[in-house]
């Protein structure tokens, strides 16, 4: 069997990791694997080293890899389009895990989404969801077939050196207070807005704990403005490759996003048995159980209120962090997940033998 991969420009640490242990997986199962990505994904991720083949993200060679696949996937609704038009006059079935796509915002650029959405769906032959409102969403844009197809990251998706949590702390300059992370892009979606509210009612404290965001991305200038203006207890710390280790050393881990399907952060903290607070949004309930603290989107005094409860109660912390390492047990195996993908491909390959 034959397969390509497909990555969008977008593609984020989520789903690039998964990408990489699909190849790993498949590969090891005798899978031919050609993972089509930009170039910096691949010095990043390393698909190659997995047993993959790997071919740049432009459009001639991605319609020259689907030209002799049997399966093409594509993760993430800007990869299905790009692979839905290479694969124009190829009898090659399609298969898009929807990584994205949460409730629409509203404005001219949510309208050319769901466009664009409904032409994804429509032109898979199996479209997997990582989170139930996803398989909902993409029912809703039209897919012939979707299912829920839960993703697990693994932990050495995001390079660790496993440094010392003190050695960590005393680099971030919080040896001395609460240590908080955040980590993900800096794009509106992902809540640090709403963040950056709470963390106002976080310099009363004493002492005041320190907030470090991981992440890159349009905001950048703006956070880092409001952060300044303000005298907030934040660092931006850019784009960073020990979120394991930065994990490792914090108190309390934060997701504010406005959706999520299959967070990575949630998924590293509860294995790692780092206590979350998170929105109660998207596939996060599902995914983390009772193992982590859910507030609504959008409220910074329960954001600032649950982490501030977080920071003063040690014995609440230790129970999330046992009952978030329980929670993970729960949670497919890569295996798991590299045999569900590769049953649909049988199945779509199945459908095309006479």
């Amino acid at each position: 069997m034959r397969t390509v991969q497909v990555l969008g420009g977008s593609g984020g640490a989520g789903s690039s990791a998964h990408v990489r242990s699909l190849a790993g997986g498949l590969a090891a199962r005798g899978v031919r694997v050609t993972v089509c990505a930009p170039v910096e994904a691949e010095g990043e991720y390393d698909f190659t080293g997995a047993g993959a083949q790997f071919t740049p993200a432009a459009v001639s060679s991605l319609r020259s890899a689907c030209a002799g696949a049997d399966v093409v996937h594509a993760h993430g609704v800007q990869a299905g389009m790009r692979a839905a038009l290479a694969l124009s006059g190829f009898r090659v079935p399609l298969v898009v895990t929807w990584h994205g796509g949460g409730p629409d915002a509203g404005g001219p650029l949510a309208r050319l989404t769901r466009v664009l959405e409904r032409r994804v769906a429509r032109a898979a032959a199996v479209v997997l969801g990582t989170s139930s409102d996803q398989v909902d969403l993409a029912r809703l844009r039209g897919a012939r077939d979707a299912r829920l197809a839960p993703v697990t990251v693994p932990m050495a998706a995001v390079s660790s050196h496993g440094a010392e949590p003190g050695k960590v702390r005393a680099e971030l300059g919080a040896l001395d207070r609460p240590l908080l992370i955040a980590v993900g892009s800096l794009v509106p979606h992902r809540g640090y807005g709403v963040l950056l509210d709470a963390a106002r009612a976080w310099r009363a404290l004493d002492p005041a704990p320190l907030l470090v965001i991981a992440g890159e991305g349009a905001l950048r200038a703006a956070l880092a403005r409001r952060i300044e203006a303000e005298a907030l207890p934040v660092r931006l710390l850019g784009r960073r490759t020990d979120v394991l280790d930065l994990l490792a050393a914090a108190d309390v881990a934060v997701l504010p996003s406005r959706w999520e399907a299959r967070s990575l952060l949630a998924q590293e903290a509860l294995r790692a048995g780092v206590a979350l607070v998170a929105t109660k949004v998207g596939g996060v309930p599902e995914l983390v159980g009772d193992a982590a603290v859910l507030v609504p989107y959008g409220d910074a005094e329960a954001l600032a209120r649950a982490v501030t409860s977080l920071i003063a109660d040690p014995a609440r912390r230790a129970a999330l962090a046992r009952a978030g390492r329980a929670q993970a047990a729960t949670w497919p195996s890569e295996d798991d997940t590299v045999a569900q993908v590769l049953s649909v491909y049988d199945e779509l390959l199945d459908r095309r033998r006479p």
